[in-house]
């Protein structure tokens, strides 16, 4: 079984850099196309074929998006694919009907279609964009991209690096992206590539200077797998999480998880000296691999600065009223070496059996796959607590659209402000939030093939 003890193991022992530069700053007032169409760029080393993805722009990640809190974004969504997609803008508090979900808040793009997504910014924080049809096949051919929203007030730093952490399973002779409608993947941890990339890239440097004090934005993009990150050479402070500041910035320690759509914006200082590497690392079966290697060359300062101040807090973002709150259950069961012994799937009763031979292998509260009726229905701006009980043999990412929440701790407290939690195996972990955003939001598991094989269900939030 998958514990915190032991994490998944990736069958790639190869890591990557980012590409800078793709980057795009929001107008208030244009609306700016965002193509989603097949492409060919180079993902393996050098010498290996190019490897034909979907990409946003043409490329993968997608054209980084860059917006002012506060301000108000525009995007037409062009379909030039040969299947339909939509765009899913991941952790922003948005209107319901932009949530870009198909057969909930729209209908998805046809190929040749288009739609225009409008909406404002209400949170400064790191934020991604990605297809949310056919999810775990459309991600994992590209369609991903980073969205910054930049605070009103800027932290202390000399530079800022955006590095989208994904991975790709290629056909070792073709150099294409293969094993999609694998049964291990749906049935077991999900889909785990063979090559570790950074930005799409695979294997780049950047330079560095010691004492350099860097803003790093970390984005996991992969279908299912877990990174756990170290640090070589630098040192710093953890100083927001999914996008949302943390009170007062957390020393990093000898490792963190990243788990499958969370983020974690570190501010750190470049201790290796002039002449010297550092690293951020991968950490695979007591093994560090390098995602990306800076050359430390020159000096920033002849000394390093102060702990940083937090980042601003974000509005509106308090729990309260956890006593007289809304309480509902989340019983997750199913997959290899557990299954379950019946379960609902499009209305009526069968075995896990069954269900796998539909491709179908996880059940939440007895629904195999988007239920009937909501989870729960809440009042604008009721406190919710959802108890969620994972009583599977492997890890799942869950994450709640259009909101917010904070894990609530074994002793009581309230945990860091997230949009997705990771609940291993036999673990139960319980989140509260207030229900602000009036809509049907849909709630799943963020392994891409979990959600398609079952881990999908929605709650309803009343005008």
């Amino acid at each position: 079984m998958i514990t915190r003890r032991s994490m998944l193991a990736g069958t790639a022992a190869l890591a990557a850099v980012p590409l800078a530069g793709r980057r795009a700053l929001a107008s208030n007032l244009a609306v700016e196309e965002l193509t989603a169409a097949p492409a060919t760029v180079q993902i393996a080393p050098e010498g290996y074929p190019q490897t034909e993805i979907w990409g946003y722009g043409g490329v993968v990640p997608g054209t980084e998006i860059r917006a002012r809190q506060g301000s108000r974004l525009r995007r037409r969504l062009v379909n030039a694919l040969p299947e339909p997609t939509s765009l899913h803008w991941h952790g922003i508090r948005i209107d319901n009907a932009m949530d870009g979900v198909p057969g909930v808040t729209q209908e998805a793009v046809p190929p040749g279609g288009d739609f225009l997504y409008e909406f404002d910014l209400p949170d400064a924080g790191t934020y991604w964009y990605h297809s949310h049809n056919q999810s775990y096949e459309q991600v994992a051919r590209g369609l991903q991209g980073a969205l910054i929203v930049e605070e009103t007030e800027a932290p202390d730093i000399d530079r800022e690096e955006v590095f989208v952490l994904d991975d790709f399973r290629l056909d070792p002779e073709t150099g294409q992206i293969a094993g999609f409608g694998n049964m291990h993947d749906f049935s077991h941890g999900g889909r785990i590539g063979n090559i570790a990339v950074t930005n799409g890239i695979f294997n780049k440097t950047l330079g560095a200077r010691h004492n350099e004090r860097l803003r790093l934005r970390l984005i996991n993009s992969a279908n299912a797998r877990i990174f756990e990150l170290a640090l070589q050479g630098l040192e710093g402070w953890i100083v927001a999480l999914d996008g949302m500041p943390l009170e007062a910035p957390q020393p990093i320690g000898e490792s963190f998880l990243l788990a499958p759509a969370q983020r974690a914006d570190l501010i750190v200082d470049v201790t290796a000296e002039d002449g010297a590497e550092a690293h951020l690392l991968r950490l695979e079966g007591g093994e560090g691999f390098s995602h990306v290697l800076f050359e430390v060359r020159g000096s920033a300062s002849a000394s390093r600065r102060a702990a940083p101040a937090a980042l601003p807090p974000n509005p509106d973002m308090e729990v309260a009223g956890l006593e007289e709150a809304l309480t509902s259950r989340l019983h997750m069961e199913g997959g290899a070496m557990r299954g379950f012994q019946t379960a609902t799937m499009d209305g009526r009763e069968v075995g896990f059996r069954d269900a796998a031979q539909n491709m179908k292998f996880w059940a939440m509260n007895g629904m195999v796959g988007m239920p009937e009726e909501p989870l729960f229905i809440a009042e604008r701006g009721r406190t919710v607590r959802v108890v969620m009980q994972n009583d599977t043999m492997f890890p799942h990412a869950m994450h709640l659209h259009g909101h917010h929440f904070r894990e609530v701790l074994p002793d009581g407290g309230l945990g860091p402000m997230r949009d997705t939690l990771l609940v291993f195996g036999d673990e139960s972990r319980e989140i509260a939030f207030v229900a602000h955003n009036p809509g049907e939001w849909v709630f799943h598991c963020h392994m891409l093939t979990h959600a398609a094989s079952g881990m999908m269900t929605r709650m309803r939030v009343l005008a």
